[in-house]
């Protein structure tokens, strides 16, 4: 059976973090979150029903409804002012960007450089374009931010782009101005392409968020989603930006991938855009007093080491402990807690685990409470 399959199917593996939640019970506290635990804005729900009754339900442009890249364009000008709905498509979410990215730019034995620890799509993606992922690492000692030094090495003849991802899951390590143009400049000299995903920007604790967008256009991917900032992760809106030819292209390879992005949703995603954003400060509040608590309840558990995080909603720490990151996190789930094991991510992540605020500050402080009896348990080195 398994001669049928193709040989990028077996060089892929099931994601350590779906293994966790497949073997939860349904009343575990959920700290494995990779998705905020709020709702879409009302005024994008009405706008959704509204779209669906007045017909809005057919295929719609490939590169995405003309009103929605424009607003997208308007959004991004923060960042930089001659982008124009010219330099937009929309796409199903940042995952299905992120994959017609790569099917745009990556070659059979290309090499991409990828963060370890990392989303879990980075590598894969590269996999089933017939390129080689090659790791650069991110070290809590560093704050997770990217080494110019190392990737300066890593660089061979053979390497086409490098990915990267501020602020980071799963460590929330996040580039200041500084970082984003020693990479940029990397990029230019060595003609690498540059896929930024961003979609953290706008989930920002501390200080102000740097992106790749405002450089130069020909080397840079910038990919973001409605998922995070608008607590639409189901809804499966998402957008890049990059040159207009750069453009081009990747829309011919998102019309064979799946044609157009979901219109309804994008008459939604529309009016959150346009939506006052008293609502966004608000959980950005919240999600700062649950970010504080989870930090410090980590902190004060013997033989753990946790970098407060500035961006995204996720916390790494490093823990002492003689247990493997896997079974670690599979000992806190048995327990109670569902949590990702560092590993998951890459096997720089190994000695961490992820933890997400992404839940009441009632349930981080059980799960806190779970986690640190887990960890008296165990031996530390």
């Amino acid at each position: 059976m398994e001669d049928i399959f193709a040989a990028r199917t077996k060089r892929l593996e099931v994601s350590g973090i779906r293994k966790m939640f497949e073997l939860a019970s349904e009343d575990s506290i959920n700290l494995g979150l990779g998705e905020l635990d709020f709702e879409p804005i009302d005024e994008a729900k009405a706008a959704l029903t509204q779209a669906v009754n007045d017909g809005h339900n057919g295929y719609g442009p490939t590169r995405g409804l003309s009103a929605l890249r424009k607003a997208i364009a308007e959004s991004l000008c923060k960042y930089r002012t001659d982008v124009d709905m010219e330099n937009v498509m929309v796409t199903a979410g940042a995952t299905q960007g992120l994959l017609v990215s790569a099917m745009t730019i990556f070659d059979h034995g290309d090499e991409v450089l990828v963060p370890d620890p990392g989303f879990v799509l980075y590598k894969p993606h590269a996999i089933m374009c017939g390129a080689f992922p090659i790791s650069y690492h991110l070290r809590q000692e560093n704050d997770f931010i990217p080494q110019t030094d190392e990737i300066m090495e890593l660089v061979t003849p053979q390497t086409k782009a490098i990915i990267v991802n501020s602020p980071n899951n799963p460590t929330a390590g996040m580039m200041g101005k500084d970082d984003v143009k020693a990479l940029r400049d990397i990029a230019i000299d060595h003609d690498l392409i540059i896929i930024s995903d961003e979609v953290y920007d706008n989930i920002i604790l501390e200080g102000e968020h740097a992106t790749m967008l405002n450089g130069d256009y020909d080397h840079v991917i910038y990919i973001n989603s409605f998922s995070k900032t608008f607590a639409m992760t189901g809804w499966r809106v998402g957008y890049l930006a990059t040159s207009k030819a750069m453009i081009e292209q990747l829309s011919k390879i998102q019309y064979y991938n799946i044609a157009c992005p979901p219109t309804p949703l994008q008459h939604a995603t529309l009016a959150a855009l346009g939506a006052p954003d008293t609502e966004l400060k608000r959980r950005l509040a919240l999600l700062k007093e649950r970010r504080d608590i989870i930090v410090k309840r980590l902190n004060d558990i013997d033989g753990f080491n946790c970098m407060k995080p500035r961006g995204a909603f996720y916390a790494f720490p490093k823990f002492d402990h003689d247990i493997d990151s896997q079974d670690f996190a599979m000992k806190i789930l048995e327990a109670g807690v569902i949590c990702a094991p560092g590993s998951a991510f890459g096997k720089a992540g190994e000695g961490h685990l992820r933890f997400s605020f992404a839940n009441s500050k009632e349930n981080i402080e059980k799960g806190m409470e779970i986690v640190e009896k887990v960890a008296g348990q165990i031996s530390i080195d």
